[in-house]
């Protein structure tokens, strides 16, 4: 399914009825779809949702023609922290997955990226691409130096995912001074397969297509992969350092954005 692109709207959630969609939506992907679960979870009205929510900016994909009073209008989310939020709160949703001290000691403005997801009826068209110009715009107004999150494969068998991983691990490592790493408990190394026994198709085929679109942009990985029991997942975090994005994606951006002042 390919919508017309004027029937959607992208906007920072306003209203209860927008964050209840937002959560909704996240219901729908995280738990319906990918087996996920969480002590907030709400079962009964088909929400996800945690402590981080209400802290947050939520960046919303609406499709106009879906009834937004049964919680159905937002088809696309991001979920959107940055460093002066994160203060305030007392942390940021990696700090339970990774040690974020280098991202803190590098004294620039952060972001974090979470909860990014898109109902499955609007994959592979329009829908992305939107709230990705979105989240330029978002990154841009606000100064942002370093974008960074968790991603997740699906599942948690190391076997299955050793190829991606290990790939991720030998051509898309972090420079050292941004180089978090996943916290002991549920560290998982990702140097499972040398580099000169990989096979680049194979590894980008079984390679989520969100990782996909930030390796792309000049993105790249923390050390050691976290094993999501609660979620079913492998996460890896996925940084992006602003000033090293690609200079064609960087220019579309700027230029976008001075437009606009």
């Amino acid at each position: 399914m390919t919508p017309d692109s004027s029937q959607f709207q992208v906007r920072l959630a306003a209203s209860e009825a927008d964050f209840l969609a937002a959560q909704r939506l996240r219901y729908r992907v995280f738990v319906e779809e990918l087996g996920g679960d969480g002590p907030l979870v709400d079962h009964a009205r088909r929400f996800e949702r945690d402590d981080f929510d209400p802290v947050n900016d939520h960046l919303v994909l609406i499709d106009t023609t879906r009834d937004a009073a049964a919680c159905d209008h937002v088809v696309g989310v991001y979920r959107l922290l940055r460093s002066e939020q994160a203060e305030r709160f007392g942390r940021f949703y990696c700090d339970g997955e990774y040690d974020l001290g280098p991202l803190r000691a590098s004294g620039r403005r952060l972001l974090e990226l979470g909860r990014s997801c898109v109902d499955a009826e609007y994959r592979g068209g329009t829908a992305m691409f939107l709230l990705w110009n979105a989240l330029a715009d978002y990154v841009l107004d606000n100064g942002i130096e370093v974008l960074f999150g968790v991603a997740s494969f699906h599942g948690t068998d190391i076997e299955a995912l050793k190829v991606p991983l290990s790939w991720l691990h030998h051509h898309h490592l972090a420079p050292e001074a941004l180089r978090v790493r996943a916290l002991p408990s549920h560290f998982q190394r990702m140097d499972l397969i040398p580099a000169d026994a990989l096979d680049r198709r194979e590894a980008m085929v079984a390679m989520p297509a969100l990782i996909k679109a930030y390796l792309r942009l000049g993105g790249f990985v923390g050390e050691g992969a976290f094993i999501d029991r609660e979620f079913n997942t492998t996460d890896v975090c996925l940084l992006m350092d602003t000033a090293a994005m690609s200079a064609r994606h960087r220019g579309f951006y700027t230029r976008k954005h001075e437009a606009r002042a």
